[in-house]
């Protein structure tokens, strides 16, 4: 079969840990072969912004079985499949589709129907963490806001943004995650003030503690909003909270209810790093 010419249609936003579909291409690969499915429950990293890693999923046809080894957005304009940061252009590109790439070490033929299941104890323990790692955000921009002195964009709750102008990293792991934050000579510009930061770190992070205390007490539901079933439709991450509806966009995976998340801590770390400071932030659930 040729390379598809429409993005993969992806299940896991509303959940789906199992499903059926039929293979639409089989390219070699170095380490076997990447599968692309018309539709998958499978969530694949994205090399954009590669903070939640793929799901762990076994494929099932006629007379066979793989693992997935991997699953990794590529995309491809029926030329030629690019795989990750390979990938040449935007998600939204005319002419390009983007696609969930199933890595397996060996491959149904083009065509076939198959079954597909996703490890759900390794989904909820990502997604718990994805969540919390929103939260936590959300209640950092929070305690973070006597450190502006300029006005910047706010978060989803109205407070100063300090996750979009400072965060460097994110990793969302097993039922937690880590952030880490520059605060270097640019977000000084921007009007953070960085002084006396360290002395005060262990009140913001009762502050950021209590707010994740407080809105988890709710078991408030969270929900995906989606403009469409596709890959590269945009989703966002929705919570109702006492303070008001907030609403994230992401395309990870994530609990259904802040009541998974009791237990949700941050710990919050500061050293220095060359250009000024690094904020380290961890939850664990």
């Amino acid at each position: 079969m040729t390379l598809p010419t429409t993005d993969t249609i992806v299940t896991y936003p509303a959940g789906a840990t199992s499903g059926t579909a039929t293979v639409l291409h089989v390219e070699p690969v170095d380490a076997g072969f990447a599968v692309l499915l018309d539709r998958t429950p499978v969530h694949p990293v994205d090399a954009g912004w590669p903070d939640q890693a793929a799901d762990r999923a076994v494929i099932r046809w006629e007379g066979g079985e793989a693992s997935v080894s991997d699953a990794i957005v590529a995309a491809t304009d029926s030329a030629a499949l690019h795989f990750g940061g390979d990938i040449p252009v935007r998600k939204g590109t005319e002419g390009w589709a983007f696609v969930v790439a199933h890595l397996v070490p060996e491959a149904p033929a083009e065509g076939t129907e198959v079954t597909v299941d996703v490890d759900g104890d390794y989904r909820r323990a990502l997604s718990v963490g994805h969540t919390g790692c929103h939260l936590a955000s959300l209640a950092l921009n929070r305690a973070m806001t006597d450190r502006w002195r300029k006005e910047v964009r706010p978060d989803a709750l109205g407070a100063p943004n300090f996750d979009a102008e400072a965060n460097e990293t994110s990793t969302i792991v097993p039922h937690g995650s880590v952030d880490t934050y520059r605060l270097g000579k640019s977000l000084r510009k921007r009007g953070f003030t960085t002084d006396g930061l360290a002395d005060d770190l262990p009140t913001i992070q009762d502050a950021v503690n209590a707010a994740l205390a407080g809105w988890i007490a709710t078991a408030a539901p969270i929900r995906i909003d989606r403009d469409g079933e596709h890959l590269t439709d945009r989703r966002s991450w929705v919570a109702e909270l006492v303070d008001g509806e907030a609403s994230i966009p992401c395309g990870g995976t994530h609990a259904t209810s802040l009541a998974e998340l009791e237990g949700l801590r941050a710990t919050l770390t500061l050293d220095e790093v060359e250009g000024g400071l690094q904020l380290t932030m961890t939850t664990v659930i």
